[in-house]
């Protein structure tokens, strides 16, 4: 059973949600009980200030204990102002997900080679340890967070991928990221429904103990106001979001651009985020096109992933061709290079070809733009103004949450 408010052409007011979170959270057996909040970061659009202290209003006294954990994945992790202003005056205490401590985890089972195999469809043949943050295995209720929006690796983002691998370890994170960059992003990127990726997750978050609820949201992307709420089951309650988000945050053009310039927002630090700016866009992109991505903000490729330096980006064929040189990289690490590198081929005869050239405006010097496969602009050359009179570029302003495809709905 799931509870819904709103829906895709909804715009909610602040009122409503507050009284729908603090109904919903207010009917949680908690008398005496522990609970751990998995939100998002701070690369996520939401209003989670106004949610976070209706779920205050709806806990009252209730629970023994009560904490919010920040699903970081491998993202960096937040100061104590940013946190402050991420979750707002609430009472609980905020945490980071400590990915890079090892005591941070607690293994909670193992999801067998066949078991991988069979939900990966056949593109995987390995087991899979479950590793949490320990505190969800430490807490009798957990409720999950946060927004579903397109996403590239997954499908859709949100539900029980704030556990995974919002709070897991390395291994499943590498597994996941690595199977999606097998699909490639361009084919798993909004796809609806349980994709390999997602039904990988499912079945890892089915080993946690204790109660697992979520609270799904949808953000309007120009207002920042949320469309939907959704509680309950985490499976259900993201199925029920990303349908909305599916018809909300997906904008479809008639035929194929040239070139797009995507303007990044300051939300996304450094490249391993703002690269949402190419993700969401190469759908539409002509073969041999270009993608700018305009963000002169971004000063480095990963900090939290220095091997990127080393690996550069390339595409999927590519590393496979050369896996005995790349095989012992984290695989995350080479699933985001295919991610943004896009669609492409590569054989020993014509070498590496991209469908898409990436183009990077940021504030990265250029011998580290060129060095890591990807072209370069000074950001000072890019006129914006001047770029969105080219009936040929598609200039996307807050780039990296809505997804752009062809056709029509």
């Amino acid at each position: 059973m799931i509870e819904m408010l709103g829906g895709p052409h909804h715009l909610l007011d602040e009122e409503e949600v507050r009284t729908f979170v603090r109904t919903n959270v207010s009917g949680l057996d908690l008398d005496g009980r522990s609970l751990c909040l998995v939100i998002p970061d701070g690369t996520r659009n939401c209003p989670l200030p106004l949610l976070l202290e209706a779920v205050q209003e709806g806990l009252g006294s209730r629970p023994r204990d009560c904490k919010a954990v920040i699903a970081l994945g491998t993202h960096a992790p937040m100061g104590e102002a940013a946190t402050r202003s991420l979750v707002g005056p609430v009472a609980f205490p905020t945490l980071n997900h400590a990915w890079w401590d090892e005591g941070t985890f607690v293994e909670v089972g193992v999801l067998g080679s066949q078991k991988v195999l069979e939900l990966s469809g056949g593109l995987l043949d390995e087991a899979i340890r479950v590793r949490i943050n320990r505190h969800v295995v430490e807490s009798d209720l957990t409720l999950i967070l946060g927004p579903v929006l397109p996403h590239e690796v997954v499908g859709f983002s949100g539900g029980n991928k704030y556990l995974f691998p919002g709070l897991s370890g390395q291994d499943l994170i590498d597994v996941t990221h690595w199977l999606g960059a097998l699909i490639t992003s361009s084919e798993i990127i909004g796809k609806p429904g349980t994709t390999p990726v997602r039904a990988i997750l499912d079945a890892a978050a089915k080993l946690v103990p204790g109660e697992r609820h979520a609270l799904c949201v949808v953000v309007d992307h120009e207002t920042g106001r949320l469309r939907s709420l959704t509680f309950g089951d985490p499976e259900k309650s993201w199925a029920a979001a990303a349908d909305v988000s599916a018809r909300t945050h997906v904008e479809y053009l008639d035929a194929p651009v040239r070139r797009v310039l995507s303007l990044v927002p300051p939300r996304y630090p450094d490249l391993w985020t703002g690269a949402k700016g190419f993700y969401k866009v190469e759908p539409v992109v002509a073969d041999g096109g270009e993608v700018v991505l305009f963000a002169p903000h971004i000063r480095e490729l990963a900090a939290m992933h220095p091997a990127l330096a080393e690996i550069g980006y390339h595409c999927r064929d590519y590393f496979l061709a050369h896996w005995e040189q790349y095989r012992d990289y984290p695989r995350g690490d080479l699933a985001h290079s295919t991610h943004l590198f896009g669609n492409g081929t590569y054989d020993a005869v014509r070498g590496e070809h991209a469908r898409v050239r990436v183009t990077l405006a940021t504030g990265i010097p250029e011998g580290v733009v060129r060095r890591a496969n990807l072209g370069y602009y000074a950001p000072t050359a890019v006129d914006v103004e001047e770029w969105e009179t080219d009936p040929e570029t598609l200039v996307v302003r807050d780039a990296g949450e809505v997804l752009y495809r062809l056709g029509s709905p």
